[in-house]
């Protein structure tokens, strides 16, 4: 049975290091902070909602920047989700999607152009599934630092990305990388739904903002926590994001950005 006092959040964020706790369901590591280069409140959000012993649901949302209220749209997508897991009537997938369309009304309602990406894992056991709309992403690598699942980003570049119209690199320096046609908060709104994986020991899940892919290929980011102890890995990857916003490097966009971050190992 759901328990409110057990879930985390975090909303306008300034978090100086990845925090870690042990959950009966397995590792966790998250962080949550303002881009670099803005002094305005960080628009991401995330929540880590525990279901009962066997599941547990992790989010992370990104605030659309550009849109009014982008701060203020990832915090609804976060409390929607809350409230319906705390009031589920059916599933636990089915909760998720009617927390994702509650939310997705509230913002429209707002009557103002705002928005949120959303990244979700709904973890039950050793299975994975996960939901996502937008460029939010969803990674979940191998001990030895392979891909075993990443999300589809829904923009243009994503898609060509997908189709083999370029490569990784010119999908990171891609001057429209940040568009996005699907989002919570627009009318024609869809949700992605991943196939339902089995968790080997040592896998890694990490759901990012976009801070992340657009600062680090997702190829280097398994790399970073594949052989580290989770909250070790996860700290030189933050560290490494964040000096890659300060920079210029030739490969890649550079992008600052608010940065928001979940990472999951089940225990072995």
């Amino acid at each position: 049975m759901y328990n409110k006092t057990n879930t985390i959040t975090r909303f306008n964020s300034t978090d100086s290091e990845p925090i870690y706790i042990s959950t009966i369901h397995g590792e966790i590591v998250y962080y949550s902070n303002r881009s670099p280069k803005k002094n305005t409140p960080n628009e991401d959000a995330l929540a880590i909602i525990p279901i009962d012993d066997e599941t547990i649901i992790l989010v992370v949302a990104d605030g659309i920047g550009g849109m009014s209220k982008g701060e203020e749209a990832s915090k609804i997508v976060v409390q929607s989700l809350i409230s319906t897991v705390a009031n589920m009537k059916s599933s636990v997938r089915e909760s998720i999607l009617d927390g994702i369309d509650k939310a997705n009304e509230r913002i429209l309602n707002m009557n103002v152009r705002s928005g949120t990406t959303v990244s979700i894992a709904e973890l039950s056991g050793n299975k994975l599934r996960t939901y996502h709309a937008g460029d939010s992403l969803v990674l979940l690598s191998d001990n030895h630092g392979n891909i075993r699942y990443e999300s589809l980003s829904h923009s243009p570049v994503g898609y060509g990305l997908m189709c083999g119209a370029f490569d990784e690199e010119h999908a990171m320096k891609h001057p429209q990388r940040n568009l996005i046609y699907n989002y919570i908060g627009c009318d024609d709104n869809h949700i992605s739904i991943g196939p339902v994986l089995e968790l080997a020991a040592n896998d890694t899940l990490i759901l990012s903002s976009d801070a992340l892919p657009d600062n680090i290929y997702n190829e280097e980011i398994c790399k970073f926590i594949c052989k580290e102890p989770l909250l070790d890995g996860i700290k030189k990857l933050v560290k490494q994001c964040n000096l890659n916003m300060e920079m210029q490097l030739h490969d890649r966009c550079c992008h600052p950005d608010d940065f928001t971050l979940i990472s999951f190992r089940k225990k072995t």
